[in-house]
């Protein structure tokens, strides 16, 4: 008999905690797996995959527009919002269902329940009232949208949550916040055809990202007619008698709106979870404090992904789940490497980018080397749209290391894939030059730029 139920019990069917669950398997370990919601977490069900489907469905009213500049004629159009939920959700289950069957394939056992931690080797399912008992326990519950409790009037606010799952499309919106999901909604929304305005209370938008890529994204956002407001954060809102709300800022504007969404942030999930009772460490936001091989201060209990707080994106919490299973169950020991990860913001206009922005190289070293180029892209020489690309490399002057590479502009998110393969093998300023261009593309700009356009010495 053995001394455990099982060898894992993950906590999370996320994409973290489903990777973690399979690869252990696949090592011969027992392995069990509890999600409260749907298989697939945040990214699949109520993030990334459904906002792209959002975002490809936003942009079909400018290429509507686009299209007459090369000769075609586009008659009468319309947009049904319940077609794309429709359409979503069918994608959208279709996805959990191979989740769910890659599970089941290397024979992980499935619970649909919300399970909490009773100590460093227990964990409750609150579905039955079950107890099981497993040698290791990996928590990957991810994390959630953040609203200001103490803001009146904060019951009538959506989050990315709902924006999902909305019965209608409003005629108004105000979204609340400046980081990417803020930004993609509302280019999702305006390209919609909503009266869009975006609220944030810092200087600029996008703050962690190169200042030149920030300015640019929210010069372009609002020539699409997006009303960026800064500087500015809701003091009330209300609720009117005809459903519509109207929130107030302390910088003294009215915005009325069909809804209002807060995209300020997520917080780890790890309210009511049991960690505490069982020792785990959290710092003030409940993130799970981890070593670098994703062990919590309780040896026999682990935590991957978003829930930690270390870098928050899905390929990331992917990438700590596989590293946490081979470790400690295919005795092939290593770590998740978080010093450079290429990323992309499904903004309108698109950004990608990888390594570090200007700010972040001028901290290591006083002497760069910037590249830029802003232009005007290709289909839009025809189609007369008023929208620039950006292009701009970091480099170390002495060794001519590349640190960083930026793109504003269409298919960023893919260049940002490849441009992350150069930068993880420390790619040189001088390999970029002598690589032949590919014309006639945008991305040609990126092994052409052969003088800096500014140069930061001391």
């Amino acid at each position: 008999m053995t001394e455990y139920n099982y060898d894992l019990f993950v906590i999370g069917g996320g994409s973290g905690g489903v990777r973690a669950a399979r690869i252990a398997a696949t090592h011969g370990a027992r392995v069990g797996i509890a999600e409260e919601y749907r298989y697939g977490g945040t990214c699949v069900i109520r993030g990334c995959v459904p906002k792209k489907l959002f975002v490809y469905a936003s942009k079909f009213s400018e290429e509507f527009e686009d299209a007459e500049g090369f000769g075609w004629s586009v008659g009468e159009r319309s947009f049904d919002w319940t077609k794309l939920i429709a359409a979503k959700d069918q994608e959208i289950s279709r996805l959990e269902g191979i989740y769910r069957r890659n599970l089941e394939r290397t024979d992980v056992d499935i619970h649909d329940s919300r399970a909490v931690v009773e100590d460093a080797h227990t964990v409750r399912l609150l579905s039955t009232g079950q107890t099981i008992t497993a040698k290791y326990i990996l928590i990957a519950v991810g994390a959630s949208p953040n609203v200001d409790t103490s803001l009146p009037g904060v019951e009538h606010v959506i989050t990315s949550n709902e924006a999902f799952h909305l019965s209608e499309l409003p005629d108004q919106i105000v979204v609340a916040g400046g980081g990417y999901i803020a930004v993609e909604f509302a280019g999702i929304f305006n390209g919609l055809g909503v009266d869009t305005t975006l609220i944030y209370r810092g200087e600029e938008i996008l703050r962690g990202f190169d200042r030149d890529l920030r300015t640019t994204v929210r010069e372009e956002m609002e020539k699409k007619g997006i009303n960026v407001i800064l500087n500015d954060t809701f003091s009330k809102i209300e609720k009117q008698a005809d459903g519509s709300l109207v929130g107030e800022t302390k910088g003294g504007r009215s915005l009325q709106a069909g809804q209002i969404m807060f995209a300020i942030g997520r917080r780890p999930h790890t309210s009511d979870l049991g960690l505490e009772k069982a020792g785990v460490e959290m710092d003030k936001i409940g993130a799970i404090k981890v070593s670098d091989d994703s062990q919590t201060s309780v040896p026999s209990i682990y935590a991957v992904g978003d829930v930690t707080n270390r870098a928050n994106l899905t390929p990331v919490a992917i990438r700590e789940g596989h590293a946490f299973a081979d470790t400690v169950f295919g005795g092939n020991a290593w770590t998740v490497d978080h010093s450079l990860i290429a990323t992309a913001v499904f903004s309108q206009p698109e950004m990608g980018t990888v390594g570090l922005t200007q700010e972040q190289a001028l901290e290591k070293t006083p002497d760069l080397d910037i590249y830029k180029s802003s232009f005007r892209p290709m289909k839009h020489t025809l189609s007369g749209r008023d929208e620039k690309m950006l292009m701009k490399m970091i480099v170390d002057a002495k060794t001519q290391k590349v640190l960083g590479v930026h793109v504003v502009g269409p298919d960023a998110g893919e260049l940002a894939q490849i441009l992350g393969v150069t930068l993880q093998m420390g790619a040189t300023k001088a390999d970029f030059d002598r690589t032949i261009a590919v014309h006639p593309t945008a991305a040609e700009e990126l092994v052409t730029m052969r003088e800096p356009t500014e140069q930061l010495r001391g």
